[in-house]
């Protein structure tokens, strides 16, 4: 059986941006080619659920280095994506001030590579909150397909 996605996204749409790059910097403290969030595209905090994209163009600083000649997105990148994602949800939509950090992975799997050129969708859900901490399942997906999973855990610093 294929893994299934965290939530249905079918009657979401994908492209209409709610908090754009220069909205998510006010949030996450990433700057130039480390910054891996270009927009957020849907919100439900009833449900814990979170998506946003990455476009990957021609002109990303790991392309020389990682794999000349067939670049590939990073797996640590995906990794630090997702830990954008959900960080960006507990400061923009639960209201969490001052730093949020990244604590930890767990389960992490990838799928399938990511060349540049493409719209790299990050969903997140959230798994679980106390004591100023997280656990946040993040999955990413390209043309539709499921090319990285992992649990995210972070807290509040």
């Amino acid at each position: 059986m294929p893994p299934q996605f965290l939530f249905d996204i079918s009657g979401i749409d994908l492209n209409r941006v709610l908090f754009d790059a220069e909205h998510i910097r006010l949030r996450n403290p990433q700057r130039g080619p480390l910054a891996q969030l270009d927009a957020i595209v849907h919100v439900d905090r009833e449900k814990g659920q979170i998506i946003g994209y990455k476009d990957l163009t021609e002109h990303e600083f790991w392309i020389p280095y990682h794999i000349p000649g067939r670049p590939l997105m990073p797996g640590v990148l995906m990794i630090e994506s997702g830990a954008q994602l959900a960080g960006f949800y507990y400061a923009e939509i639960e209201k969490w001030e001052g730093f949020i950090g990244f604590s930890g992975v767990d389960d992490v799997r990838f799928r399938a590579p990511i060349p540049p050129g493409k719209r790299f969708y990050l969903l997140a859900k959230v798994g679980w909150v106390r004591h100023g901490r997280f656990c946040s399942k993040v999955q990413g997906l390209v043309d539709g397909a499921l090319v990285f999973e992992a649990t995210i855990l972070g807290m509040r610093i």
